[in-house]
């Protein structure tokens, strides 16, 4: 997004408002290993409503996924039925 900075005398200057991006390891339970990923601070907050990143993933449309959890989603589907087959 952008907008403006506005002093004291009314002077509007362009700015940009970036995304509170942060680096954080996510731990999937269901393939058993940890993923860092680039994610925004409010993003973290879903996944700990959501119940963590396997849940979000299987729940989350493609389309809004980066290619990176696309890989980790398919990774997940694939264990899901090799777990059901075993069943």
């Amino acid at each position: 997004m952008v907008g403006h900075n506005v002093s004291h005398s009314n002077i509007k200057t362009k700015r940009r408002f970036l995304p509170n991006l942060a680096v954080v390891n996510l731990a999937s339970e269901g393939l058993g290993q940890s993923f860092k990923l680039k994610v925004t601070n409010a993003a973290l907050r879903t996944l700990d409503f959501k119940g963590g990143l396997d849940a979000f993933l299987l729940k989350a449309s493609d389309e809004d996924l980066s290619p990176r959890a696309l890989k980790i989603k398919k990774q997940l589907k694939v264990k899901a039925k090799e777990a059901q087959a075993a069943a």
